[in-house]
């Protein structure tokens, strides 16, 4: 009983009470006002840092690493260098959980908002030493150096700054409150653009000339303006002749109007479709000036014609009769999926061997190598010698000795001492010619194939000097007979 009385005094004490809730509000203030520095009685791991410049960095602002708050700056102090220059000392407050900090970790200084607060990033390194309590980071490692946004328009004149701040005051105001009649000017826009395109390409045409039309019609308003007061004139003389018009202007000038503007609007839709049938009718009847006179001499052949075509068009109706199954077995074929498939499968084909065509065309139609190949052919397998026939007995070796191409070789085509018994061989040197021109697309217009000059004692790959593959039909004789053992 005792107890429960004591509570119930002091819990109706009201100096109790306001002691307690003062001595509450103290400490809440004192948090708040140290929140900026970091909380009381809390454990910190304090660095250091040097920096070129402070950049408008003060006491509590934040520290962060990969945009995470780590601590707080505690102090932003001055120290001048040995060689009389100044560097900003900054002294850090940590949280203990990133302890340590890698040594070659690096610092700078960004913005955190427009109006200029900073605050100091801190990006770790990959050293495995890390920053004992109480060092300092070295001004090497402030780097990269930041650019504010302060700094980049102080590179503009005071004049150039001021403009800018006008253009902003007066660009806002502008757009201000008017969000709805921008998003409906935008909405009309792309039908507005879709219709100026074609204008706007038409102006910019030179065809067009709007730079010449422009220069004229100032030319004519300096013509005009000498004779400004007789135009005026003319103005006054037309309002009175406009004046005794309007006597008869209904309903007569007003009817003529009206139909007019219907009557022109029929003009201008109908003229450009019937500008080409005139076109046509006047080519058709300058071709047929020529046929009227011939026909005038021809009217008695066509009397004879009309006397015997008038038995065949009697029996034409048994042709008609023919003529509706057979457009209608033409349409049934014309609709049938294998038709459509086939017609498409034969462009396909033709989609394919078009490029191949094309390459293999020219090998034809320039260097005629079809043509060529067959007649070799027939003759290699119909002409010879008393042994037999070319294809059939005769080997055509090139010469023979030290790796020549007449035997095994046991070294590189690259030359040597001409053979014994060919004295004419300068020695063993490869020709070949793996893609020769045949006047293919992107190649000239030269038929190498089977042209190809031998040119004795150099080596020879490829097509060479285009202007040199080609072979006279004297020089295709020698070298055949030298070939030939």
């Amino acid at each position: 009983m005792n107890k429960v009385r004591r509570q119930s005094r002091i819990s109706s004490s009201p100096l109790l009470v306001g002691a307690v809730t003062t001595v509450i509000a103290i400490v809440g203030v004192f948090f708040s006002y140290n929140a900026n520095t970091g909380l009381p009685f809390v454990p910190t791991y304090r660095i250091g840092a040097v920096l070129p410049s402070g950049s408008s960095l003060v006491q509590g602002n934040e520290v962060r690493i990969a945009g995470v708050r780590v601590g707080v700056v505690d102090s932003v102090n001055a120290e001048q260098l040995e060689d009389g220059g100044t560097v900003a000392k900054l002294e850090l407050k940590l949280d203990k959980s990133v302890e340590p900090i890698p040594e070659n970790s690096t610092v700078t200084v960004r913005q955190r908002s427009a109006l200029g607060l900073k605050y100091l990033l801190l990006t770790p390194g990959n050293s495995s030493q890390g920053i004992p309590p109480g060092d300092t980071l070295p001004i090497t490692q402030a780097t990269p150096e930041p650019v504010d946004q302060d700094q980049f328009f102080n590179m503009f004149q005071p004049e150039v700054r001021r403009a800018i701040q006008i253009n902003l005051a007066e660009y806002g105001g502008a757009f201000a409150v008017r969000g709805a009649d921008i998003n409906e000017i935008l909405g009309k826009l792309p039908p507005l653009l879709k219709v100026a395109r074609p204008v706007t390409r038409n102006l910019s045409s030179k065809k067009t000339d709007l730079t010449g039309f422009i220069q004229g019609l100032a030319q004519a308003a300096a013509e005009v303006a000498p004779v400004a007061d007789q135009q005026a004139e003319m103005f006054v003389n037309l309002d009175t002749t406009f004046s005794a018009l309007a006597v008869v202007a209904r309903p007569f000038m007003q009817d003529s109007i009206t139909e007019s503007v219907e009557t022109q609007l029929v003009v201008q839709r109908e003229a450009p479709r019937i500008r080409p049938f005139l076109y046509a009718s006047a080519r058709f009847a300058r071709t047929l000036q020529p046929g009227a006179v011939s026909l005038a001499r021809a009217v008695p052949g066509l009397n004879e014609t009309r006397k015997l075509g008038i038995p065949v068009l009697r029996s034409t109706p048994k042709l008609y009769d023919q003529l509706a199954p057979t457009a209608r077995s033409l349409r049934q074929f014309g609709a049938s999926p294998q038709v459509n498939a086939g017609l498409d499968s034969l462009i396909e084909t033709n989609q394919i061997l078009d490029p191949l065509f094309s390459f293999l065309g020219p090998a034809q139609n320039v260097c005629n190598y079809l043509a060529l190949l067959l007649r070799n052919v027939a003759e290699v397998s119909s002409t010879g010698n008393s042994v037999g026939k070319w294809v059939r007995a005769i080997s055509v070796l090139p010469p023979v000795g030290d790796n020549a191409e007449g035997g095994p070789a046991s070294a590189p085509a690259n030359g040597g001492a001409p053979s014994p018994g060919y004295p004419v061989n300068p020695g063993n040197y490869l020709h070949t010619n793996p893609y020769p021109y045949t006047a293919a697309p992107s190649q000239p217009r030269i038929c190498a194939a089977g042209n190809e000059i031998y040119t004795s004692g150099i080596q020879v790959i490829g097509n060479g000097d285009a202007q040199d593959t080609i072979l006279t039909n004297d020089q295709s004789e020698q070298q055949l007979n030298w070939n030939l053992p």
